[in-house]
């Protein structure tokens, strides 16, 4: 049995860094065209009177299926959606189109929200504990309480909602994702294909040492004041100019670049990364850059990014560290309680410290169906192959020795290091950047098509 971290190949949605953008930020998470003024609705609709907002004493604007969007969400997201293209400099729509495009996305939020509930998707406890870790860090706080402190002291309930924002954005991430991968199919040829033209070259496996310090704002990017906008940028823009003197001290620049800025400038020196492990939005920009430049002020809604691109090195292999591991599992289910399968395990371990031979015991006493029949073998196993405590115990356990009992969420395991070897890696490497490239291609046309698809086959009303 391999636990395999699986690696997201497209960002299908932007989750936000403040509470005020969160709204438009999922709405995000469904782009399409520009809706047109007579929404599209099934055979039945002409059974149902037709309602307005004259006639409408709940501020309702759309009914979808058998849910309704109001007056106040359609009003909050524009507002939202303003905001963020403010924040990114971009234009505004005139307040028809704009009105158009934001009930769009809420409409298609909706029927996704719907779908999510119907195949019963819920993310992972741990994945928004940490999208809420990173917002307080943004805000300049320590810890989740705090921003439920802050959040809730401002507006009563005001984490709660912001929670719940994510879990849905979380939700429709994941949802989208499932749909998009049933819908694109790339095969070994076209990765082949792929590798052989001339917009491979830039699947190279360069690494970059990056500064990457940004200036947050004062407040929500929706209720700054020019001057408050005027002093983030020329805070960032004192701090670039810094950064661009060769051989910089980045501590001393980002200290000196302060001043009596009232939060705290982020970041720092964040080291050598491989080009695929780059942020997204970022990746662009830092490959394009020359060693030692910086780039210009980038605005983002949570505050003024500055990137400098201080050394880069070439590889032409990829070597990995890999494991050849084994192991013993006893599950923990409706079977067999945790205490039994805890008593299980360490009867097992006590005959291994008498001598008796691993491969037999697992072949015999292990729950694991994949790996039992071969002794326990696992193969080789590469870091985030597994779950993290399996990880810790593989790397802290010698050639040749087996772990004391330890657990993960799939019951009470003993492991066994047959061997360790330095891999390379470089041709997998580059097929998987292929094929993602590839996916990213592919995908955005294929999320528009099951966008339509799901829209199509709903019961949709604008009213007015």
């Amino acid at each position: 049995m391999r636990f395999f971290s699986l690696r997201q190949t497209s960002r299908a949605v932007l989750l936000s860094m403040s509470a005020s953008l969160a709204l438009i930020l999922s709405a995000q998470a469904a782009p399409v065209k520009p809706a047109t003024a007579q929404a599209s609705t099934t055979a039945n609709q002409n059974a149902v009177s037709r309602l307005t907002p004259a006639n409408s004493t709940d501020g309702i604007v759309a009914l979808v299926n058998e849910n309704a969007i109001l007056k106040s969400e359609l009003v909050d997201a524009i507002t939202q959606t303003q905001a963020r293209a403010r924040a990114a400099g971009e234009p505004i729509a005139n307040s028809a189109q704009l009105q158009s495009e934001v009930l769009n996305a809420l409409i298609l939020r909706e029927l996704q929200l719907s779908m999510v509930k119907r195949v019963g998707l819920s993310p992972d406890e741990t994945e928004i504990n940490q999208r809420l870790a990173q917002i307080a860090q943004s805000q300049g706080l320590n810890s989740i309480s705090a921003l439920q402190q802050r959040l809730d002291a401002a507006r009563p309930g005001s984490y709660a909602a912001l929670r719940a924002q994510l879990i849905e954005d979380a939700a429709i991430q994941e949802l989208q994702q499932r749909q998009i991968s049933r819908r694109v199919r790339i095969s070994e040829q076209d990765i082949d294909a792929f590798l052989a033209s001339p917009e491979a070259k830039r699947l190279n496996q360069s690494e970059y040492q990056t500064v990457h310090v940004r200036v947050p704002y004062i407040d929500d990017y929706s209720r700054l004041s020019a001057a408050q906008r005027e002093e983030a940028l020329k805070v960032a823009q004192e701090l670039r100019t810094r950064l661009l003197e060769p051989n910089v001290n980045v501590s001393e620049a980002v200290a000196a670049s302060q001043g009596s800025y009232p939060i705290p400038i982020q970041g720092g020196d964040m080291g050598f990364h491989k080009a695929a492990s780059l942020p997204t939005e970022l990746s662009s920009k830092i490959t394009n850059l020359d060693i030692g430049a910086v780039s210009e002020p980038l605005l983002t809604p949570e505050g003024i990014d500055i990137v400098k691109l201080a050394d880069k090195k070439a590889s032409d292999t990829m070597l990995i560290p890999q494991w050849h591991t084994r192991h013993i599992l006893v599950k923990v289910d409706e079977l067999q309680t945790d205490a039994l399968a805890e008593q299980k395990i360490n009867d097992l371990y006590e005959q291994l410290r008498n001598g008796a031979d691993f491969a037999a015991l697992a072949s015999t006493y292990s729950d694991d169906p994949g790996s039992a029949g071969r002794g326990g073998d696992l193969d080789w196993v590469s870091e985030e192959d597994m779950v993290a405590p399996f990880e810790a115990t593989m790397k802290n356990t010698a050639v040749g020795d087996y772990s004391a009992p330890f657990k993960t969420q799939f019951g009470w395991h003993i492991l066994k290091v047959d061997g360790k070897r330095q891999q390379d890696v470089s041709e997998q490497y580059r097929r998987n950047m292929a094929r993602q490239a590839l996916y990213q291609r592919l995908a955005p046309q294929a999320q528009e098509d099951w966008l339509q698809e799901l829209r199509a086959g709903a019961y949709i009303q604008v009213l007015g």
